[in-house]
């Protein structure tokens, strides 16, 4: 009943919603400064790569902080665990930097 309650409130907030849609409303915002030119800008996918290859290792270090400040209390096979996460994550470095994707040319 929860999940009618949420459906139906969105659909009465989309009936109540004003809807106007001008020039002003459809232009691209960026930081107050007037758009020139075209909003639509291609990037090469290199950059997404080493982002998302980046992302990967910065979430690493977010999970193994934690375990590295409680290491003597959780025992010998959380560190197993860990060097098996921290394994794989060599493996993919390893399969990033074979393809070429951490090379900046």
């Amino acid at each position: 009943i929860a999940s009618l309650i949420l459906i139906l409130a969105f659909w009465i907030s989309g009936l109540l919603a004003p809807i106007s849609e001008g020039p002003e409303k459809l232009s691209s915002y960026e930081s107050g400064i007037e758009p020139m030119g075209g909003a639509w800008l291609q990037f090469r996918i290199r950059y997404y790569m080493f982002a998302l290859v980046f992302v990967v290792f910065d979430v690493e270090t977010v999970f193994l902080y934690p375990w590295a400040m409680s290491f003597d209390v959780l025992g010998v096979s959380v560190f197993i665990e860990a060097f098996i996460f921290v394994l794989i994550l060599v493996v993919g470095l390893v399969y990033a930097w074979r393809k070429g994707a951490l090379e900046w040319s």
